[in-house]
């Protein structure tokens, strides 16, 4: 039996190869602003939770085994509430300024997909959706909000999914 869409809530998953360390002059603008914008996300219309350390972000949870990788990992109410976050106020600030602090990948590095309300993913399970995400592109099981699909459960697509480190794009 099909669960309704109330029934389920938004997973994200955004990790980024830094272009420095944390403590870097370089980064200094992005670490000042993860407090602030930390506390409008918690505030925003449809957040429900996000991953965090002992620090109150995390930025020092291992992802992929790379210490110049650092993740994102939330759950929303919907779509709709995730977008108008990330598009609005401090967030979008900061995504314009993304350039100079982290590295350009070729892969994706964004997933998104649909937990049933109360569950809370773990950093294994964002690393194997956003790997299937990349092996199979844009499914029920783990899409994006350019192709996104309607809350329910969904199983991965058949073959396996290769544990393999983003490439950093080259300068020309």
């Amino acid at each position: 039996m099909t669960q309704p869409a109330a029934a389920y809530e938004l997973a994200q998953v955004n990790i980024s190869r830094l272009k420095a360390p944390l403590d870097s002059p370089q980064l200094k603008d992005f670490v000042d602003a993860l407090d602030p914008v930390n506390a409008v996300a918690d505030a925003a219309d449809g957040f429900v939770w996000r991953l965090q350390s002992d620090s109150g972000n995390a930025t020092d949870t291992s992802v992929f085994g790379d210490d110049w990788l650092i993740i994102n990992l939330t759950v929303w109410r919907d779509t709709n509430a995730l977008t108008a976050f990330m598009y609005q106020g401090q967030h979008r600030e900061l995504l314009t300024r993304r350039n100079e602090w982290f590295e350009r990948i070729r892969e994706a590095m964004t997933a998104l997909w649909w937990v049933p309300v109360g569950h809370r993913p773990t950093v294994a399970e964002a690393e194997e959706r956003l790997l299937h995400l990349r092996a199979h592109g844009a499914t029920a099981y783990a899409f994006t909000l350019r192709t996104s699909f309607p809350a329910g459960e969904a199983g991965p697509a058949l073959g396996t999914v290769d544990r393999v480190l983003p490439d950093v794009e080259c300068p020309v």
